[in-house]
This record gives structure tokens, sequence and C-alpha cells, in this order.
């Protein structure tokens, strides 16, 4: 193991203490006992850890921790979970531990005392919330842009979205699929933005009919997505193609396409905004935007450990790659 990647998790399992035993001992601080301090010290020196000097001088002058707002449904989707272990472990890499804050937990003074930074993920324009953690006095990284009016937070990762919708949409085309429709997601995050007004100019700019876009909540279940596409499928039944938006619920389609007689990967083609583990497992596999969740997760948590060092500027914005999975439900893979 390289002195570049040993941290204070991996001294901790190899002595056998917490990680806080661990930053205590190396620092010289806290009620360690001397035995466990030398053999801490010890085993630190046998791996070779050094200190992250940056984020050893922010434990000193700040909290040690940097808060995690999530979106209020993100508790039972595949997405926000594997983010949030991505975020955590990378913060960990430099020394901080991560808070998961109630979604509509307090902000402001108290919680810019308890916190050194925040990540805040799909930020809504409309969210009181959101408003309130960006003004709480802490740096403030969003997963996505912030489209609303208050001030903006102090970096950002972004997905083209746009470009993601646009190249699921044409592997649709090529498939052959000649009237796709959109489950698009309600609300105003930048990702739910992007992808209805995607779906309004993409039917146009390739010379054929506008997407068909009925809106479901951001969150849809299998249930509520099954609903939307039965009678969408019910009232145009010339949709040849549907692709659904939220994490998650795209087995719902597969459900509604087999009640009304439709196979999926024949003749109606059913593809999802988010892979996870609803779309790779469903039969058939669906295809799907791969937004690579943990490492845009660890992303983000970079970007803020960065401007909490000076190691990055405020504002900055970094980009996150995607890729598109193909599988048997638009007849490929």
């Amino acid at each position: 193991m390289s002195s570049r990647s040993v941290n204070l998790v991996d001294v901790a399992r190899a002595a056998g203490v917490s990680k806080s035993t661990v930053s205590d001992a190396l620092q010289g601080s806290g009620r360690v006992a001397e035995a466990t301090r030398e053999r801490v010290r010890e085993v630190a020196r046998e791996l070779g850890y050094r200190p992250n000097s940056a984020a050893r001088s922010l434990r000193r002058a700040g909290t040690g921790a940097v808060g995690l707002h999530l979106p209020q449904t993100a508790t039972r989707l595949d997405y926000y979970m594997r983010l949030a272990f991505g975020a955590a472990a990378r913060a960990q890499e430099d020394g901080l531990d991560v808070v998961l804050l109630a979604p509509a937990g307090g902000t402001g003074g108290p919680l810019a005392s308890r916190v050194d930074g925040l990540l805040v993920i799909d930020p809504e324009a409309g969210d009181e919330t959101v408003h309130g953690l960006l003004g709480a006095g802490v740096p403030v990284v969003t997963g996505e842009r912030y489209l609303g009016p208050a001030s903006g937070p102090s970096g950002a990762v972004v997905c083209d979205n746009a470009a993601s919708l646009t190249a699921l949409l044409d592997h649709l085309g090529a498939r052959g699929a000649r009237r796709p429709a959109l489950l698009a997601p309600a609300g105003s995050s930048a990702w739910a933005t992007a992808l209805r007004e995607t779906a309004g100019t993409w039917g146009r700019d390739n010379g054929g009919t506008p997407v068909a876009v009925r809106t479901v909540p951001f969150a849809a279940t299998p249930a509520e997505a099954e609903a939307a596409t039965r009678r969408l499928l019910t009232e145009e039944p010339d949709i040849d193609a549907v692709v659904c938006a939220p994490d998650g619920a795209a087995p719902g389609v597969l459900q509604a396409a087999a009640a009304l007689g439709r196979e999926a990967g024949r003749d109606l083609l059913v593809a999802s905004c988010v892979d996870g583990v609803t779309t790779r497992g469903a039969i058939p596999p669906v295809t799907a935007v791969d937004l690579r969740p943990t490492d845009y997760g660890r992303a983000c948590a970079e970007l803020l450990s960065d401007i909490l060092a000076d190691r990055a500027p405020r504002d900055a914005v970094r980009h996150h790659d995607w890729t598109l999975r193909t599988r048997a439900s638009t007849g490929a893979g």
C-alpha cells in the first residue's frame, strides 16, 4: 500500500481501534492510553501513513465533518444510497466525517457550527430547506446546478443530462422507434428540468414528431410508472418506445406493456434515465444511462474537500461522465 493511498481508516483497521482514536493518537490529543498511542504510531509507520496537511489543519480549525443533504425520497432509491457511500468514502480519505442531514433539518447558524461544509444533491429551486443550506455560512457543493434565486453554491459537480437523454433517444431511433415517450420527473431540479426541455426539442430537431411527455413524481414507484404507462399506451397506442426517468421505476413500464400485450424489446422499446439494480435485473434487462453514482458522490466530496483546503477556487464546476448501457429491452445487448 503506497503512502498516498493510506488513510486514517486503514490505520484504524490495522491497529484494531476507531478512527477517532487514531486521530487523537497521532495528534497527541484526547484520552488515549500511552500503550495504545504507541501501537497506533507504530502501525502508521509500518503502513507508510502520511497525514494530509490540508485536512489536518481543517480539523484543528473546524469540526472535521461535512453535511450531506439528499432529496426527501432518497432513502429508498439505489442511486442516492450509492452516491452517499461514495461521498463518505472519499471524505474519509481527507479525514472528514459525513453527517447525513434530515430532509427538513435545521439551517443557518447552528448548522454552520456543526459542519465545515455541505454537499447538497439535486437541489430543488423552490425548496426552502435548500435555500437555508445555501445561507448556512459554510462552503456548499451541489450535485447538479442549483437553479433557484438564492446566492449560488461554492461549487458544483454536473452531468450533461441533455446529452444523456439525447443519446438515449438517438439509440431508440436507431432501433426503429418513431414515436417515443418520456415519463418525465416532476420538480425544479436541474436534472428534471434538463430532461423535460430535451424531450421537448429532440423530435423537432430530428425532423420527427416531438416526444410525448407525461409527468410522474420525481421518485415514482414502479406502481406509479405502471399506471402512467397504461394511460399513455391506451391514449396513444402508436407510442413505440417509453423512456422512464425515475430511478427504480422502469419495471413498472414493463408490467404495463405486458398487461397490454406489448412485448418489450420488440413492439415496445423500454429504457431508463437511471441505471441500477432494477434495470439490470429486470426481464428483459433495461437499457439505461449509467450515471456512476458512487463515483459521482466521490467527485462531490472531493470538490468540497478541495474548496475547504483552498485547493480549488470558489464557484468551481467539475463535470462527471455517464455511460449508455444498451440491453435487451431496446432489442440490443
